[in-house]
C-alpha cells in the first residue's frame, strides 16, 4: 500500500479532508494534472509502464479544464454528482483501499465531472488496456458497417467466406462453418494445444497474415455444431481482426487510425502488432484515461459522435447485449461484458470493457454515467463489484 499526500483542484473546499483551492498551490506546487515527460512518452510501452515513479501525491479534480480535443468538461456538483461522496471515496483509492488503482475518472451526461490520478497515472501516458483492446476491435467492425464495407448480415458469414487465401480442404472438422458471429461472441469451438500455440508463436513465418487463421484451423480440434461453448481465448479476437483486414481499403492499422483514432481526436496511443502483422486484438492497445473516456462516450450514445452515427445503432445493441453468458453473473456480446450491479439494493444494467489488472470502462446506461479506471493489479481489483454501489447512488437516475 502506498501513502499518498493529496491534492485537490475543486471549486469547494473540504478543510477537514483536503488541503487546496482551485489555482492554488499547495506547499509550492501547482495543482495541475501530473504529465509524463517527453522521455518517458518516447519510450512509452507496456514494458516500460512498470518503470514510471509513483506519483508523490494523488490528484483530485472537481472541474477538469477543457483540452480541445472531443471530451467535454464540467463540474461535480454543480453539473451533477454530490461533491463530498466521490472525494471520499477517491481518497480511499489514493490509500490504497481498492487495489493498485492509477486513474480514476466520471463523466455524467457527457461530461467528465471528475478526474483523478494516483501511483502511475498521468494525464498523457497511454495507460496499456489488454483485453479492452478486444471492445476496440468490436467497435472497428461496426464502423466498417456503417461505412459500408460490411453489413449486419455478414455477421452470420462463414469466415473462410472472407479469408480467400486459407484451403479449407486442410481444415478441422466443421472450422469452415465458423462464422464471424461465433468469434466475436468467443464461441468458435477453437481448442488448440498449448504446445502447437507455442510453436506458432516461434515461428513467424507460419503466423504471417491469413496463414495464421489457416493454422488455427488446421491445428484446433474438430469444431462442434452451434450453439458452441463459450471460451475466452486469443485466437478469436484474432481471426476478427484479420476478417476486418480483409474488407477494409489500405490496411488494418490504417482504417483504424482513420476511421476511429481520429474521428474520437486520439493522439496519444500505443497499439502493436501481432505476429500475424496485423494490429493486435485480444490485448496490445494503450489508450490515455481521457481517451478511454471517448471510447465509452461512444457506446453508451450507441455509436453516435457529435451528432453523427459513426456505427450503426443496430450494431450497438446487439454488441452490448448479452448474446451468451460465461458465468451465472456475466453475459457477452461481441467482446463487451454485461452484469447487472447492485446499486442500493435495486440491480442495475452495467456494460463493461474489461482488461486484465484492472482495466475498465464502466458504462450505466440508466444514469447516463461513463466511468474509468486505470490499474496495475495483479488480479483485477474490487472495483467491478464494489465501483457502481459506491459512486451511482450519488447521480441522479434516469428511467
Amino acid at each position: 500500500m502506498h501513502s499518498f499526500t493529496t491534492f485537490l483542484r475543486s471549486p469547494i473546499f473540504f478543510p477537514v479532508i483536503f488541503l487546496g483551492l482551485t489555482s492554488v498551490p499547495v506547499n509550492g506546487v501547482e495543482l495541475n494534472p501530473p504529465q509524463a515527460t517527453q522521455a518517458e512518452l518516447a519510450e512509452a510501452s507496456y514494458a516500460e509502464e512498470k518503470n514510471l515513479t509513483d506519483l508523490p501525491a494523488a490528484f483530485f479534480d472537481t472541474s477538469p479544464e477543457p483540452t480541445g480535443e472531443g471530451l467535454a468538461t464540467g463540474t461535480l456538483g454543480k453539473d451533477g454528482g454530490a461533491v463530498k461522496p466521490v472525494l471520499a471515496f477517491a481518497d480511499e483509492v489514493a490509500a490504497g483501499t481498492h487495489g493498485e488503482v492509477d486513474s480514476l475518472l466520471i463523466s455524467y451526461h457527457g461530461k467528465l465531472l471528475f478526474e483523478s490520478y494516483y501511483r502511475r497515472g498521468r494525464i498523457n501516458y497511454p495507460h496499456y488496456q489488454m483485453s479492452i483492446t478486444k471492445s476496440y476491435t468490436a467497435l472497428a467492425v461496426g464502423r466498417a458497417i456503417q461505412c459500408g464495407l460490411l453489413t449486419m448480415d455478414d455477421l452470420e458469414r462463414p469466415v473462410c467466406d472472407f479469408l480467400e487465401e486459407l484451403d479449407p480442404s486442410q481444415f478441422a472438422k466443421g472450422a469452415a462453418a465458423i462464422t464471424l458471429a461465433d468469434v466475436m461472441t468467443m464461441r468458435s469451438g477453437i481448442r488448440i494445444p498449448q504446445a502447437a500455440l507455442r510453436q506458432l508463436r516461434s515461428d513467424t513465418k507460419k503466423a504471417a497474415l491469413q496463414r495464421q487463421v489457416q493454422f488455427f484451423f488446421e491445428r484446433t480440434a474438430p469444431i462442434a455444431p452451434a450453439p458452441r461453448e463459450y471460451k475466452y481465448q486469443g485466437t478469436d479476437p484474432a481471426i476478427t481482426m484479420q476478417v476486418l483486414a480483409t474488407v477494409v481499403p489500405g490496411s488494418a492499422r490504417g482504417f483504424l487510425q482513420k476511421e476511429l483514432l481520429q474521428k474520437l481526436q486520439i493522439k496519444q496511443y500505443e497499439w502493436s502488432s501481432d505476429i500475424s502483422g496485423l494490429p493486435k486484438s485480444a490485448a496490445g492497445s494503450s489508450m490515455c484515461s481521457r481517451d478511454m473516456m471517448k471510447w465509452g462516450h461512444l457506446v453508451l450514445d450507441k455509436g453516435r459522435l457529435n451528432g453523427t452515427q459513426i456505427i450503426p445503432a443496430e450494431f450497438m445493441e446487439r454488441a452490448t447485449s448479452p448474446l451468451c453468458a460465461p458465468s451465472d453473473t456475466n453475459s457477452y456480446g461481441f467482446f463487451f461484458w454485461q452484469h447487472d450491479a447492485n446499486v442500493g439494493n435495486i440491480e442495475t444494467r452495467c456494460i463493461t470493457c474489461r482488461g486484465a489488472g484492472g482495466q475498465f470502462i464502466f458504462i450505466f446506461p440508466q444514469y447516463d454515467v461513463v466511468t474509468v479506471v486505470t490499474s496495475h493489479n495483479k488480479g483485477m481489483g474490487p472495483l467491478l463489484k464494489t465501483l457502481p454501489g459506491r459512486l451511482l447512488p450519488y447521480f441522479t437516475k434516469d428511467s
